[in-house]
């Protein structure tokens, strides 16, 4: 490209002062025109972040959202409505409506009919499982529940139909008036239902028992138990220590929540006025229903919020016995329950967060593996110099991100970062269960594709935005975990995504 405007200058000089602004006017030219070659080069063949400004888009508006669905209720374009999400995000103001999408509670392609079915059948399934809860509760601790505060704590009901409210307050009034305040000799146990574990009361019924006579031949006649006899025997005592066994998880599991509640923090409170503004007396009547202790340092929101974590997290806790309750999911439900108002829908919201969020819980840590060995490979995949430091320090684990893995990032962003970041996640998770991958992605030129996994390279992202720092001047795997909590608050979540998204575009195939 010089040589070529070497030669045009050399042939317009030939002509005198008077092509001396010709000459000037092509050498600009030519310089341009290389300028432009030069940066085409060092840049041809590199994929783009979706964030290239680092700048958060619009989020997600109440006029936008209502524009997405058609005069039956049904979204007109999943993709378009994910892609928003992605790239801003959702407007406070219409976050309850939003999330059961996002979080698979409603699929993209229901109709409102539909779910309000759904939804009316979750607040049902919800409010069977509190009830058991109640009684658990009064079988842990010999008291009673009284009346009159149990109905009041019954989230949803005045917006439900008439003949459910009437039914579903006449079930619990029946259940407290006849249940003992002391537990039965018979425990609560655990049974199979469509496949899954859930706690039930012993229904023991007198249809099979015999007469004496009966019985005593039956004795006489098999004096010795023949060998399947034992085998069963041994079968159904095992089952039973199980399930007794699981119950006495459920009364450590309580105690456990009970205590994270109370500890929970009010950087919610901002972003909830109407729970905000909740009175001392419902406060009161909440934490009495749900059996609270030792709030008497809190404020009536802070009391309210805790019995609302206490209510969902003891239901979860029936609903998926096999995870129950461990430290660090009530920091998982405290957004949502500061975001949907009844408790059964927060509910189901959580179910939705915690299909994937459950592996975080194991007690074998399986699943935290897993991604702290995702999180190496990234980094690595990346930045070559960087993980070979972290090999050096034997912190090639990655095992100084576990708590940024457990809660999502929950310690170290603010409220609203925490729900935008995890808006744009749900929105990518939302997006591969529907069905939407590369092909469907490419389609609204986003080049990042959606991945399961876009937690983990923003826990990538936010190392290497300090890899400086952790090959210049820590030695330890110590002095990194030390740097890792220090980024609360320190943190743009629109750059930290932007960083994720690149990370995406560059090492996803290479460490598929």
């Amino acid at each position: 490209m010089v040589e070529e405007a070497t030669i045009i200058v050399s042939k317009l000089g030939g002509g005198g002062s008077s092509n001396a602004g010709v000459v000037n006017l092509a050498i600009t030219a030519l310089l341009v025109v290389a300028a432009a070659a030069v940066m085409y080069s060092t840049t041809r063949g590199r994929l783009k972040s979706p964030w290239s400004r680092r700048k958060r888009k619009h989020a997600l508006t109440p006029q936008q959202w209502k524009s997405f669905f058609t005069p039956d209720g049904k979204l007109r374009d999943g993709v378009k409505f994910l892609k928003k999400v992605r790239s801003g995000g959702v407007d406070a103001s219409i976050r309850s409506e939003v999330w059961p999408f996002l979080l698979g509670v409603y699929e993209l392609n229901s109709c409102k009919e539909e779910r309000d079915k759904l939804r009316t059948q979750g607040r049902k399934n919800y409010e069977k499982l509190r009830r058991q809860c109640r009684k658990l509760l009064r079988c842990n601790t010999g008291e009673s529940i009284s009346n009159g505060d149990s109905d009041a704590f019954i989230q949803g009901m005045d917006s439900a139909e008439s003949e459910d409210v009437v039914s579903a307050r006449e079930s619990l009034s029946s259940e407290e008036i006849n249940s003992s305040p002391v537990c039965s000799d018979n425990p609560i146990v655990l049974e199979d239902i469509g496949g899954s574990t859930r706690f039930i009361d012993p229904n023991i019924s007198d249809s099979d028992s015999t007469g004496s006579d009966s019985s005593q031949d039956a004795e006489v006649s098999q004096t010795f138990p023949s060998s399947s006899d034992i085998k069963e025997e041994n079968e159904e005592s095992s089952e039973v220590q199980s399930k007794l066994r699981l119950t006495e998880d459920f009364s450590t599991w309580q105690r456990i929540i009970r205590l994270d509640a109370i500890r929970a923090n009010g950087d919610w409170i901002p972003y909830s006025k109407t729970q905000a503004d909740v009175s001392e007396e419902r406060a009161l009547r909440s934490a009495e229903a749900v059996g609270l202790k030792d709030y008497e340092h809190l404020e009536a929101c802070r009391i309210f919020h805790a019995s609302r974590l206490v209510a969902i997290l003891e239901a979860y806790a029936l609903h998926d016995p096999e995870i129950g309750y461990c430290q660090g999911m009530s920091d998982l439900l405290s957004p949502i329950i500061a975001v949907m108002t009844e408790d059964h829908e927060a509910f189901w919201c959580f179910v939705g967060f915690m299909r994937k969020a459950r592996h975080n819980f194991r007690l074998d840590e399986t699943g935290i593996r897993r991604q702290l060995s995702r999180v190496s490979k990234i980094i690595k995949s990346k930045d070559s110099h960087l993980y070979k430091h972290l090999e050096k320090v034997q912190a090639e684990d990655c095992f100084f991100v576990y708590r940024m893995v457990v809660v999502l990032f929950r310690r170290e962003l603010s409220f609203e970062q925490t729900i935008c970041l995890w808006e744009v996640m749900w929105a990518d998770q939302a997006a591969i269960r529907a069905g939407i991958g590369k092909s469907g992605w490419n389609k609204i030129r986003q080049r990042a594709p959606p991945t399961e996994d876009l937690l983990l390279y923003a826990i990538a992202a936010s190392v290497l935005q300090r890899r400086k720092q952790i090959i210049e001047k820590y030695s330890s795997m110590d002095e990194i975990v030390r740097e890792c909590n220090n980024m609360a608050g320190q943190l743009d979540v629109w750059k930290l995504l932007d960083d994720a998204h690149d990370l995406v575009v560059s090492v996803h195939d290479k460490i598929e």
